[in-house]
């Protein structure tokens, strides 16, 4: 029989593969009318993931402690002497608070605080942080902040249960940019690679425990359902406890076949792709957990200056919040500098090749 080629057909992967897309978005910014009002609907989400996935909470609670971990310090007694007496819910310090604010901003995208001031005087008494997921953001027809509210949690029917004036709450904000109202979580921009990183895991903990306990599969040369069943029980029992089982040696009564799953290396190196995306996305160098793999001494000492910087920004964001919402000036310490070890080094190579830095500058130097 002769097949004629030109009756081939071509597959058509149309409604099986579809194209790459990116959500459009809209900011979160004044509508034009008299009040506007955001809720962040998402936080239940963003504190589930939170808790979920220990790389995501390992690297929260990193970048808070590089920001806020180290405490503050402020050359103004008074300042000190009121940051000294905040005690949020009653055991906690104002570095407790800020390491709280900043945290829940980068995972919510938003923290707010109470801001509880002594009605004569005015000075602040206390700060005590809210729930993110309760608390309301109105604006006016100009996008600026007129009064916060909390609605309460019952899951039917949401009530106003207070309300504040702007400056009676301390609000920080996550990616505060363009028109918004509210702060963008860092959620947003993982959560594909939070759930690749989880659906990976799983997969891999699958085949682990395969090769452990791997599958049989059994040839019973009978098809009497209670025999079979008296089988399965005696198996699944010796395969339990990890006894032995014997069983008379005729190929024509039982036989089996091992299957085992080998783990192909791709899938390591997914893992390894999903996690190195994972730490540039959320802007945690993989050296500061400990993940860093190969990177010489040099490579590292340049990735943690370049990470110095973006700790000062967000302990600058920080010292100017405290300073614009509560009036209280303190310098947040920062994280230990490898600044002056690089440029030792840069000095040392550079005797070591005979010239000096602004031989190695260009334009300097011939």
């Amino acid at each position: 029989m002769v097949m004629n080629i030109a009756r081939a057909e071509s597959s058509n992967y149309t409604n099986i593969v579809g194209e790459a897309s990116i959500p459009s978005m809209n900011t979160q910014g004044a509508t034009g009318q008299k009040e506007t009002e955001y809720l962040n609907t998402n936080w239940s989400k963003y504190w589930g993931f939170f808790n979920a996935n220990p790389e995501l909470k390992s690297a929260l609670i990193l970048k808070s402690i590089w920001n806020v971990g180290k405490g503050y310090t402020t050359n103004d007694v008074e300042t000190q002497v009121i940051l000294e007496h905040i005690s949020g819910k009653g055991k906690t310090t104002f570095r407790d608070i800020l390491f709280n604010m900043d945290l829940i901003k980068n995972l919510g995208g938003d923290s707010y605080a109470e801001i509880i001031r002594d009605e004569d005087s005015g000075t602040i008494l206390n700060l005590k942080p809210l729930d993110p997921g309760s608390i309301k953001t109105i604006c006016n027809d100009k996008g600026i902040i007129i009064r916060y509210e909390q609605i309460n949690k019952l899951p039917e029917g949401q009530k106003t249960i207070q309300k504040w004036k702007p400056n009676e709450i301390f609000h920080l904000t996550n990616n505060f940019l363009a028109d918004n109202i509210l702060g963008i979580s860092d959620i947003v921009a993982l959560e594909k690679t939070i759930l690749a990183e989880q659906e990976n895991f799983d997969d891999i903990k699958k085949i682990m425990h395969h090769q452990a306990i791997p599958m049989i599969l059994w040839k019973l040369k009978t098809d009497d359902q209670a025999k079979i069943r008296d089988f399965i029980t005696k198996i699944n029992n010796a395969r339990k406890l990890g006894e032995d089982m014997f069983i008379p040696d005729d190929e024509n009564v039982v036989t089996s076949e091992v299957i085992q799953i080998n783990v192909a290396q791709a899938i390591f190196e997914w893992r390894n792709d999903i996690r190195n995306k994972f730490y540039r996305s959320i802007g945690i160098p993989q050296i500061v957990p400990g993940a860093g793999g190969q990177s010489t001494e040099s490579e590292s000492k340049v990735i943690y200056l370049a990470f110095e910087q973006i700790v000062e920004h967000n302990q600058a964001y920080i010292e100017e919040q405290v300073w614009n919402q509560l009036g209280l000036n303190i310098n947040l310490i920062p994280p230990a500098s490898l600044a002056a070890d690089l440029q030792r080094d840069q000095q040392k190579d550079s005797g070591q090749m005979g010239m000096n830095t602004g031989e190695m500058r260009p334009g300097v130097g011939e």
